[in-house]
């Protein structure tokens, strides 16, 4: 895709949990001119969403399919459980899946942990949604393990929740279709990497920039010549015996202030007497 086929916007795809603000406030610093529009969807339609052409670019839960998106890890949450204020496991700062042994935990449709073994003792059925199981939780019916962005999302004042030390985790990453990597994308990738915005890294520079830095190169030559010259001057002076930037000979003033100076009285002492 070329400069002139890109898009007027930016469209960017975002999972629950996911605060994409900072990043958001950072393009319409760098580029007020392009508008970047916001769309969240669930975890497990992220790919779709992508891949069918309704965003650009999303923060999504890995894993993806790398056969046919691109990918940039961002960052793994912590592990938490979610349980009611007055229950025993809040007396802990952290706690262990084994802790759990005895509890029913919950497992909601759209889990993103992708639990191998499901810890405690399982429901009678599972929750459509995490929102579902948060209300379920808070009836007393059982307890729930998310990332720690999910809890927070779905926070309740008669809820708390303790990290959970060896629990699976959820990563978080940047993604975008890789037949579908355009300027723009690049833009967004130097954001969430912290890129400068003089940066150019992973964009071609266009004829533009390419002649303004033909231009600063060879400004940068001159430079130099302009510092030998001025060390050819000082070597020049070196060899003239001294001289000083106004060419009178540098040594010369003591010499004619003592020594002449007593001289010509004695010249002129004689002939006065």
């Amino acid at each position: 895709m070329t400069a002139s086929e890109e898009p007027a916007s930016f469209r960017l795809a975002y999972v629950p949990g996911v605060m994409p603000d900072k990043w958001v406030r950072v393009w319409h610093e760098r580029l007020p001119g392009v508008p970047l529009s916001l769309t969240q969807v669930a975890a497990a339609e992220a790919g779709g969403v992508l891949l069918d052409g309704r965003a650009d670019a999303g923060l999504v839960r890995l894993p993806v399919d790398r056969t046919v998106l691109s990918a940039i890890p961002l960052y793994t949450e912590t592990t938490v459980v979610v349980v009611p204020k007055d229950h025993l496991v809040t007396a802990a700062d952290e706690v262990s899946v084994a802790d759990l042994a005895d509890e029913i935990v919950l497992h909601p449709l759209d889990d993103v942990l992708g639990w191998e073994r499901l810890p405690g003792r399982p429901a009678f059925e599972r929750p459509a949604t995490t929102a579902d199981a948060v209300e379920l939780v808070a009836a007393g019916i059982g307890v729930l393990v998310v990332p720690l962005s999910l809890a927070r999302l779905h926070h309740r004042k008669d809820l708390t929740h303790r990290p959970l030390t060896d629990a699976p985790t959820s990563s978080v990453a940047l993604s975008w279709p890789q037949e579908a990597t355009t300027d723009l994308v690049e833009d967004f990738i130097g954001i969430v990497r912290g890129r400068t915005v003089n940066s150019t890294r992973g964009r071609r520079p266009g004829p533009a920039q390419e002649d303004a830095e033909r231009t600063g190169a060879g400004g940068a030559g001159r430079k130099p010549t302009a510092g030998r010259q001025q060390a050819g001057a000082k070597a020049a002076g070196a060899r003239s015996g001294g001289r000083t930037g106004g060419g009178k000979p540098a040594g010369r003033h003591p010499r004619r202030g003592s020594g002449g100076t007593a001289k010509g009285g004695g010249r002129r002492g004689g002939r006065r007497s």
